[in-house]
């Protein structure tokens, strides 16, 4: 892991974006009713009944659509707020050009160690020096003993020794490695380090950037409370040259979950009895968590008496048994029953008006 000095934090933040739900229609009142019978209505007219399973899947799916459309606006404007701030950490962190000898890594052999740093063996008579605040400001730890390790000239020199920087090469080393990983897509291990505007700082060798809306599927408001825990993630944005890294970990989740929901539809029938969690209750219905697909339970499927609103016979988080009445593959719509699994009580209530 490197310091701050040598890896700056790239910028990227969000936002997220709240849901928010569409009023039904109200139905007019007749000019003949009376105002006792104008008051009632509210009470005794159902009109989100009328929605439609079909349409409550539409309603829903535009709904997704749109808080989709406005988390991403307000990420960017977030990520075009913190660009000023991150820039000025990048300009002030930044390291200087260097020249072509100076960028040339050399092998060498470890021969004593002193108090200004590890001596190393240039070769023709020549010694240079790894100075001790290369080990002592930072995590890199000394070489070994007469180990032969790479390392690079700084274009300095000190008490007859040829300054030589071993963290350096480390670094470039690490870069090609995050190179390869990024690449490749491959899934890092990180640490969180830091809690900056708009998300979180990770140590993946180098410092990166997690913003707040890769963190996760769904919002995360508590991100201070992730300091030190560790994650997995992968690199979405790579600038070697000005050392910038960014990456998500709500994109693994994403393949995960796409994953999941690959794998349940192939198992999915109609007539199934499934089992599920109430995910969120709307006004003409619940949406139930199968395990990777929401399914809509629809208001008129929840029991075979009156049912003035969904929260009356479910409640967010509530774990149930379904059973599925349809089922579209391609659209990946499930429409679902709860009533239809008790059927004792449509043969009483017959029994009752008969």
């Amino acid at each position: 892991m490197f310091s701050d000095h040598d890896n700056p934090v790239s910028s990227a933040a969000t936002a997220a974006a709240q849901e928010s739900e569409t009023p039904q229609n109200a139905e007019t009142t007749p000019a003949a009713e009376t105002a006792p019978a104008a008051a009632e209505a509210p009470a005794t007219a159902a009109p989100v009944q009328a929605v439609k399973p079909e349409e409550a899947h539409a309603h829903a799916e535009a709904q997704a659509q749109t808080a989709a459309v406005d988390a991403e606006a307000a990420a960017a404007a977030e990520e075009a707020a913190s660009a000023e701030e991150m820039s000025k950490l990048i300009d002030q962190y930044g390291e200087p050009q260097e020249t072509a000898s100076q960028n040339e890594i050399i092998e060498v052999k470890v021969v004593a160690y002193t108090e200004h740093g590890v001596v190393v063996d240039l070769g023709g008579k020549t010694e240079g020096l790894i100075p001790a605040s290369e080990f002592t400001e930072t995590e890199v730890p000394r070489p070994d003993p007469n180990a032969t390790i790479e390392v690079q000239r700084t274009g300095e020199t000190k008490d007859s020794f040829v300054i030589v920087s071993y963290q350096k090469v480390l670094r470039r080393r690490t870069w090609e490695k995050l190179d390869v990983q990024f690449k490749a897509k491959e899934t890092l291990t990180a640490k969180v380090v830091d809690r900056i505007k708009g998300g979180l700082v990770v140590d993946i060798g180098v410092r990166a950037f997690l913003p707040g809306s890769q963190y996760d599927l769904r919002p995360t408001s508590n991100l201070d409370g992730l300091l030190g825990q560790q994650v997995q993630v992968r690199i979405t944005k790579l600038n070697r040259r000005r050392g910038n890294v960014v990456v998500s970990r709500r994109a693994l989740l994403e393949e995960e979950l796409h994953a999941k929901r690959a794998e349940l539809m192939e198992k999915l029938s109609e007539g199934q009895t499934v089992h599920g969690t109430v995910k969120n209750v709307t006004e003409y219905g619940a949406f139930v968590d199968l395990g990777g697909i929401d399914g809509l339970l629809h208001l008129t499927d929840m029991s075979w008496g009156r049912v003035r609103h969904p929260s009356d016979v479910v409640k967010p988080e509530q774990e149930l048994d379904v059973i599925i009445l349809k089922f579209d593959k391609s659209k990946q719509r499930v429409s679902l029953g709860l009533k239809q699994l008790h059927k004792e009580t449509r043969a009483s209530s017959a029994s009752r008006w008969a």
